[in-house]
């Protein structure tokens, strides 16, 4: 009888211990709990850019999405350097992301970023557009097309004047990779968007090169006149603008944008954000207000947009190595 009493113990023990094991999980399948308090979001150039406007456009419907707010703050310098940094010294938990673009290739090759901090400091989350830029004069200047513009820049070496969004900028590598490929001594003003926008109508310089979004504000608004787009294929806001490419110069570079993290956020994490950001980006809503602005949706998830930023990376390096401007 003892020994009955003891074994149905045992038994009763151990059944016990199975279904303890059994209605736990391991510790990697459970749900990750996130977000459970704001995000912050860093915008690398002014409030009012183009960068900024579609920017906070998306981070306003993730935050629908997340159920938490998303808070976007402007940090601005070095081409995108100085909100680069913030975001990789702050906790890799996914609470703080970048709008990330092809800036990061631009900044790190021109020497503003460490050594250290290259594109691959972060983890890509989703990348949401490709941007074409564009260069333009003012509404009444003396050139009407970019053939004239060129054979006046050719008569007068080194004395045309463009500014461009910074040191260190995507713009700044535009301007100068169209001086290259048209074999032209420009004067390069470098300047933020706002500034460069500011010295084009007040007649301080000749030319602008600036994100097509941004030009495409100015020519609507009659103050600015589009000559070329470095871009595949012409947008349909500047349908009468031609393409670098389609004038037979070899330069259609775009500005890819996303969202990243640093590097060590935790995969969960990613995921979650990445399904909320793609979810945006694909929204007709979101398709409808960024395509007004000249720019072009590319929706892709984590894994395509680390293969992006990879491959712009070894394109960027190799113009600006041409060009002469690469300092690592």
């Amino acid at each position: 009888m003892k020994t009955k009493k003891i074994v149905a113990i045992v038994l009763t023990v151990l059944l016990v211990m199975t279904m303890v094991v059994g209605c736990s999980k391991p510790a990697e399948t459970q749900k990750v709990k996130f977000p459970e308090k704001s995000i912050d979001m860093t915008i690398l150039f002014g409030a009012g850019a183009g960068a900024d406007i579609i920017g906070r456009k998306l981070a306003d419907m993730v935050s629908q999405d997340l159920g938490q707010p998303m808070v976007c703050n402007n940090r601005v310098g070095g081409g995108g350097s100085v909100g680069y940094q913030y975001v990789l010294g702050t906790n890799p938990d996914g609470y703080n992301i970048v709008w990330n673009s092809t800036s990061i290739s631009v900044a790190y090759h021109q020497g503003n970023m460490p050594k250290d901090k290259g594109f691959d400091s972060f983890k890509g989350v989703a990348n949401i557009t490709q941007e074409a830029s564009a260069l333009a004069v003012k509404a009444d200047a003396r050139w009407n097309t970019i053939e004239e513009f060129f054979a006046y820049a050719k008569e007068h070496p080194g004395e045309v004047t463009i500014a461009n969004s910074g040191v260190g900028s995507f713009n700044q590598l535009t301007a100068a990779a169209i001086g290259d490929v048209a074999g032209i001594d420009f004067k390069h003003i470098p300047m933020d968007a706002k500034q460069s926008t500011t010295a084009l109508l007040g007649g301080k310089v000749d030319a602008i090169v600036n994100m097509a979004f941004d030009v495409i504000q100015q020519q609507d608004a009659g103050t600015m006149k589009a000559l070329v787009v470095v871009g595949p294929n012409r947008l349909e806001q500047l349908k009468d603008v031609p393409t670098m490419k389609e004038l037979g110069y070899d330069l259609d570079l775009m500005m890819y944008r996303g969202i990243a993290v640093p590097k060590d956020t935790p995969d969960e994490v990613v995921k979650v954000l990445e399904a909320a950001f793609v979810k945006a980006g694909n929204d007709p809503d979101f398709k409808a207000f960024a395509e007004k602005y000249g720019v072009i949706l590319d929706v892709k998830g984590a894994a395509d947009f680390d293969a992006l930023m990879a491959d712009n990376d070894k394109i960027v390096a190799e113009i600006m190595d041409k060009i002469g401007i690469k300092k690592q």
